[in-house]
């Protein structure tokens, strides 16, 4: 996979280009690394927390009784007691 790589040039006032300065040499890492993962987090799709649901949903019917066909499973439905069930008080 190929990546492109753009350069930017950010203002920051004195206060914020300090933190970011002692956080990068806390965590050792570099000022341009911690403003590419705010701005990952921030604005950028989560592509892997959406990986990971959709992988729990797909699961989801794995231990259920149900039947897995779309049909036998709507069928079950309607022959069941499942609105009265729903409208007891």
């Amino acid at each position: 996979m190929i990546y492109i790589v753009r350069r930017t040039q950010l203002y920051l006032d004195e206060d914020l280009w300090t933190a970011l300065h002692v956080r990068a040499r806390n965590e050792k890492t570099t000022v341009s690394e911690l403003v590419r993962e705010a701005v990952r987090e921030r604005y950028a799709d989560n592509q892997g927390q959406r990986r990971k649901a959709m992988q729990e949903f797909v699961g989801i019917r794995k231990n259920s009784s149900q039947p897995t066909d779309a049909v036998e499973c709507v069928r079950r439905l309607r022959k069941g007691e499942r609105l009265d069930r729903l409208h007891k008080p």
